[in-house]
């Protein structure tokens, strides 16, 4: 994505930036996270959603989005060490899991990720 884009959702106009990542964190729904994650050709299931549910409640606590070491060790203290491993994640959110799986839950791109 070379420049801002919009999806329309329902009849609204929700503002992505150049990266995909939604301009405004209030418009973040269910709808969103599930039409975002199409984009990246990735289908949620429950997996998805909890990794997505941790990572929104870091945000709420912290005000930032973890890195993919962090974002390891947060799944592995609060989903468990089979699903706090890179493999696992990659498997789940392509590429960067940190970028991909902040960018679906509606949450700004992690510090430190290119």
């Amino acid at each position: 994505m070379s420049e801002a884009q919009t999806l329309l959702l329902d009849g609204q106009e929700v503002a992505l930036d150049k990266e995909g990542y939604l301009v405004s964190l209030e418009h973040w729904n269910e709808v969103v996270a599930t039409t975002l994650a199409a984009q990246e050709q990735i289908t949620l299931g429950p997996s998805h959603w909890e990794v997505i549910n941790l990572l929104r409640i870091f945000y709420n606590r912290h005000q930032m989005s973890p890195a993919n070491r962090a974002l390891v060790n947060l799944v592995k203290r609060d989903l468990g060490s089979d699903k706090g491993r890179s493999i696992y994640l990659m498997k789940l959110f392509k590429g960067s899991p940190a970028k991909t799986a902040s960018k679906i839950a509606g949450l700004p791109k992690p510090e430190n990720c290119l």
